[in-house]
């Protein structure tokens, strides 16, 4: 469950409803901090640190090694997190830190699974992700977060299906925690996410999730896609391709009666980023849905340049391709099944 095997076809893994925010108390804060264009999706300024009392935050820490002292050690760290700079190194050369935050991690399994997670285990755990969200943002700890494979400690949170609030919170912080790794673009991260079940988890969110949790979730695989090495991935075989299509297609019907121009944006960034590989654009021309090439968006992106840009550019690359040639190499990512071309949805 905690690990993926990258030559294995995602679309047969087992996958899991997610979402995406922090604690009950503060998901409007989270969703500035996480979820806004600001900050996660378009790298936008960080927020002009306060003055902090670093004797306090020294003492914070410490008290995450005692059990007794670490729930309100873990609430008062998580509310700092965006005006200590350096946190994440603080917590990661602070003796036992790193430990007591993958207990918390731990001890919440036994309750995913009947899902009897309670409101405030879900709050308390989501303090802890939010501080791990925070190593796996800062530069000087990313690298031996991911070295560690901290990460896969969220997959059993990404597995669960439950629709109650406290997993909804508990996927969704989980969820940003692994968008903090792909936001900065490091091969690295790119190269680990492609060796574990991410894609497929992300696929399923984007199918079923909310508003918010399909974002995010859109963001990291539109981070896959843009690595060479990720497009090659899912490229590489019809199962991979059609499951991304097809989950993507749905999308777009979606987005056609609930109009959100934030979501769309990712959704045609990753249409765009398939259509730079030359099979990935021949099968695009079948199935890539009409939503996207009449006028179902315009009011959406009337005030949004550089979707609309992409989107022009999509359409003119797909229609710009021709027919394979039978020298052409790798798979007819579209041979196999026959397309429905309203639904952007390989038939299956």
């Amino acid at each position: 469950m905690m690990s993926g095997n990258s030559g294995q076809d995602f679309s047969t893994q087992p996958i899991g409803t997610m979402s995406m925010t922090m604690t009950h108390g503060a998901i409007t804060q989270h969703r500035d901090n996480i979820g806004s264009t600001g900050s996660m999706f378009s790298g936008g300024p960080a927020q002009i640190p306060q003055a902090v009392d670093r004797e306090k935050i020294y003492e914070w820490i410490n008290q995450l090694s005692n059990p007794s002292t670490r729930e309100a050690a873990l609430l008062e760290l998580s509310k700092k997190r965006e005006v200590v700079l350096d946190l994440a190194p603080m917590l990661w050369y602070t003796f036992g830190t790193m430990a007591s935050l993958l207990q918390e991690i731990v001890a919440i399994y036994p309750y995913i699974n009947p899902p009897t997670l309670t409101h405030q285990q879900s709050n308390r755990v989501c303090n802890a992700l939010a501080l791990l969200q925070t190593v796996a943002s800062h530069n000087e700890t990313r690298s031996m977060f991911l070295l560690a494979h901290i990460p896969l400690f969220l997959y059993p949170f990404l597995h669960t299906v439950s629709k109650t609030r406290p997993f909804e919170y508990l996927r969704l912080t989980s969820l940003g925690v692994i968008g903090a790794l792909v936001k900065n673009d490091e091969q690295d991260v790119i190269n680990f996410l492609l060796t574990t079940e991410i894609i497929p988890l992300c696929l399923r969110i984007m199918e079923s999730g909310n508003e918010l949790s399909k974002t995010v979730a859109t963001f990291i695989l539109q981070k896959i896609l843009l690595d060479e090495s990720g497009l090659n991935y899912i490229c590489q075989t019809y199962d991979r391709f059609s499951h991304v299509a097809m989950i993507l297609g749905k999308m777009v019907l979606s987005l056609a009666k609930e109009p959100s121009a934030r979501l769309l944006k990712h959704v045609v960034r990753c249409y765009l980023r398939l259509s730079d590989n030359s099979r990935a654009r021949e099968a695009l021309r079948q199935c890539l849905p009409d939503q996207l090439k009449d006028n179902t968006f315009t009011k959406t992106l009337k005030d949004d340049k550089s979707t609309k840009h992409w989107l022009s550019q999509l359409l003119k690359n797909v229609e710009a391709t021709q027919p394979a040639s039978s020298h052409s190499s790798g798979p007819d990512l579209m041979a196999r099944k026959s397309t429905n071309s309203s639904s952007g949805t390989p038939g299956l």
